[in-house]
């Protein structure tokens, strides 16, 4: 049964079965390339990114991802159907994933406490994407945070939050960086509170950027570490590359404070 709402702080032993898939986008690869590294240690849950990690899909270059998710979406083998589709064509489903939800939302709030990888090939990104079930259409993201080790430090932080269209016609794309003085690296929250035609995005609480662009159907979260590397090479003296999670609150319904001024 889908969760109304998230109240995860990552201090069980393993990651809760009926809320995380600790895997990126599995029907468009490899369970063994999709699978997260991961670990739970005092501050949380410690994504990583190891050396000796796949690639997540050929076709998408080097690129490695550590992600966990609330939901999982796909047509059988060689369809197009599946949740996210990020590369305009030539995309099919590899791994039959079936329906399933932990947490989705077509209205409401989260927050994310999270501290970034401060490494410049790597990213932290909190988003929620239409599970695209109800419709190839539904396919909207709404960009919660992305952090990228470049642009983070202790003199300050870019966070780029907003609506990513994707697929869906009714929306455009709106994202843009907002710069902070805050360490990005050490431990801040990433929010957004969504329903009916107002969107907030959130940082510590503060209103750092809004949209007035509907997404009302399904959404889930997901929240990955993303290595962007240059070529195959690895020094493993350099991994594993890491980020952590520490806390994750979310409901679904249209939230207190998210109307029209």
């Amino acid at each position: 049964m889908t969760r109304a709402s998230i109240d995860e702080t990552f201090t069980a032993p393993a990651l809760d079965p009926g809320l995380w898939v600790p895997h990126y986008l599995p029907h468009w690869t490899t369970p063994e390339q999709s699978a997260a590294r991961y670990d739970l240690d005092e501050q949380g849950l410690r994504l990583r990114i190891d050396a000796d990690q796949p690639a997540w899909r050929a076709a998408d270059g080097e690129m490695r991802v550590s992600n966990v998710q609330t939901a999982t979406w796909s047509g059988p083998v060689s369809d197009t159907a599946g949740t996210h589709r990020h590369r305009p064509d030539g995309l099919v489903v590899v791994t039959e994933t079936p329906t399933w939800k932990g947490w989705v939302a077509g209205a409401g709030e989260v927050v994310v406490r999270a501290s970034a990888s401060p490494d410049p090939t790597c990213m932290l990104g909190i988003w929620l994407v239409g599970v695209e079930d109800t419709g190839a259409d539904d396919s909207g993201e709404l960009c919660i945070a992305e952090l990228f080790g470049d642009r983070i430090g202790p003199d300050g932080s870019t966070v780029r939050v907003g609506v990513k269209a994707h697929h869906d016609p009714r929306l455009v794309d709106q994202v843009t960086d907002v710069d902070l003085p805050i360490d990005a690296t050490q431990p801040h929250e990433y929010g957004v509170r969504w329903g009916g035609e107002l969107v907030q995005f959130t940082v510590d609480g503060e209103v750092v950027a809004a949209s007035a662009q509907r997404l009302d159907y399904p959404q889930q979260l997901m929240i990955d570490l993303f290595e962007f590397p240059a070529d195959a090479r690895r020094d493993p003296a350099a991994y594993p590359k890491t980020a952590h999670v520490h806390a994750v609150r979310a409901r679904a319904g249209r939230p207190d404070g998210v109307r029209r001024p």
